[in-house]
């Protein structure tokens, strides 16, 4: 992969955007940004190196993973040499959305074992996976930064007490967490022990991600090349006035500030997945004090051109079809070069680096996620409360009367954005459903819509909502048979997997009210009568 458009500005039409994007330029060019990067220097983003000095490793974890080629490769060969069938990956967010990348976009060999995914709650999510392995061939692998993540707990004791054999588990984590006592405690089979410095959503090219990789028979070293060819051109000594990671930091930095914060992305359907990836990596970033970026994932390009604002970026990556309207209507268009599936090692880093841009050139830390604690402690809370027997006044914790959904659609406005929060099976075929009503709100309101599956968007980007620009509006939606609790238990907890989604959502809803931000429980039947 190349990125010499940044160069020339080949591949951007910014129109009317252009000026402010030099001024961010020059100004972080005066800051000496591109090398406060490498030199580790918190100072760029913050005063106090909290979270921001232990969270730059991913800037060198390339070649250390190449270096380990001998290990993975022998990890993996072992793996299937030993008749495993499937690998499932236990993990929510950063430890989940890059294997998912690897999983859907990357064709298996036929000598390697199938991988999985499982990041939901959902008790049909939970059963429909299950379904699908050999539960007597499956190396689970539990994954998680920190080792304490609950739904990864609750994930991990629901197949050790199924399966209970060590040598059909494995473990990513940091060094000293509770996970890694636990798999050392029980004899798993393998323990990855990732670098401490780098944080969830920037550990796509760390164990995290190149573990489940090496397993599905993916060359993971060609995409760890892919990102060192990129690697050379963000490197300290580069022009900064030719540095492709300065440049798209600054885009999306000054986009923001002129008010045109969402970020709507434009991926070929091969490589959707990698659009929830960037999700993450971009919410969880940039949005906290006020401000941020808005990524819009998975949105077709509506036929009417006019439904779009003017808060409005178009990044693709490759030629898009609809790149060239979209410039000539005035939005403002960058084309990422992007030739194939392996090329994404080139994009994980190159986002990775104009983010952290990014949050230098609006003042924040793009490092930490304060926020996402909040919805955290929201869901111990209720089940807290469940325990105890009720709320304040003997109430059912999870009881939430659904309003209606036109009152709350009234309040949108223009330069909003309308987001769907489903706690469905991800795979379930009203997502699809959904997906269409979320196209046709957008059209029918002319605002940005997402749509996220809890609670997979508390990890990614939650962070956003509750901390970043208050122009959401949020629709919540629970999956009916889930939302009275109960559903397969959780061994060493009192409650269910569906206790646990409804505690969940009901947790987040909470939250983003604790935030006087305009959300809304409606029936699954009013939402999907509005597309």
């Amino acid at each position: 992969m190349t990125v010499e458009w940044l160069n020339t500005r080949e591949g951007e039409r910014l129109g009317a955007l252009g000026p402010a994007v030099d001024a961010a330029i020059a100004d972080l060019v005066e800051r000496d940004a591109v090398a406060r990067v490498w030199a580790g220097d918190h100072t760029l983003w913050q005063d106090d190196p909290t979270e921001v000095a232990d969270r730059l490793g991913w800037l060198r974890v390339g070649p250390e993973i190449a270096a380990a080629q001998a290990d993975l490769d022998r990890f993996a060969a072992d793996v299937y040499g030993d008749g495993f069938h499937h690998v499932l990956v236990m993990g929510m967010g950063g430890s989940s959305l890059f294997p998912e990348v690897i999983a859907t976009t990357f064709a298996r060999p036929d000598d390697r074992p199938r991988l999985s995914v499982l990041d939901s709650t959902d008790p049909a999510a939970l059963r429909r996976v299950e379904s699908t392995l050999d539960l007597e061939r499956t190396l689970f692998v539990a994954s998680s930064k920190s080792g304490s993540t609950l739904e990864t707990a609750s994930h991990l004791a629901y197949f050790w007490d199924k399966v209970g054999r060590p040598e059909q588990f494995a473990v990513v984590t940091d060094g000293g967490s509770a996970l890694e006592a636990t798999a050392n405690g029980q004899g798993f089979r393998r323990v990855f022990v990732n670098r401490p410095d780098i944080g969830g959503r920037y550990s796509a090219l760390s164990y995290f991600g190149m573990v489940p990789a090496a397993l599905a028979g993916v060359d993971y070293l060609r995409l760890l090349r892919s990102a060192g060819v990129v690697a050379e051109q963000l490197g300290p000594d580069r022009d900064p006035h030719r540095h492709p990671g300065l440049r798209l930091g600054a885009v999306m930095a000054a986009a923001a500030k002129a008010g045109r914060d969402k970020l709507t992305l434009l991926l070929d359907p091969d490589v959707a997945t990698f659009g929830l990836w960037l999700e993450q990596l971009i919410a969880e970033s940039t949005g906290k004090a006020g401000t941020g970026v808005v990524p819009v994932a998975g949105e077709d390009v509506a036929a009417d051109l006019s439904v779009y604002g003017d808060d409005r970026l178009f990044i693709g990556l490759g030629w898009h079809p609809a790149l060239d309207e979209l410039a000539d209507a005035g939005h403002p268009v960058v084309e990422l070069p992007y030739e194939n599936a392996y090329g994404l090692g080139a994009q994980v880093l190159l986002w990775e680096f104009a983010t952290a841009i990014c949050g230098a050139a609006l003042g924040i830390n793009p490092f930490d996620q304060p926020n996402v604690a909040e919805a955290k402690a929201a869901t111990n809370d209720v089940l807290a409360r469940i325990e105890a027997g009720g709320g304040a006044g003997g109430g059912d914790p999870l009881a939430i009367d659904p309003e209606p959904l036109d009152g709350l659609l009234a309040q949108v406005r223009p330069g909003e954005y309308l987001s769907i929060q489903a706690y469905v099976d991800p795979e379930a075929p009203v997502v699809a459903e959904l997906q269409q009503v979320r196209l046709a709100l957008r059209d029918r309101l002319g605002v940005a819509t997402t749509l996220g599956v809890g609670p997979r968007f508390l990890h990614s980007t939650g962070q956003l909502h509750k901390g970043g620009p208050p122009s959401g509006v949020f629709v919540q939606v629970v999956d009916a048979a889930a939302a009275g609790g109960g559903g397969p238990a959780i061994p060493g907890q009192d409650f269910g997997f569906g206790t646990l989604m409804a505690a969940q959502a009901a947790g987040d809803l909470a939250t983003l009210r604790a935030h006087h931000l305009r959300a809304a429980r409606v029936t699954m039947d009013e939402l999907l009568a509005a597309g």
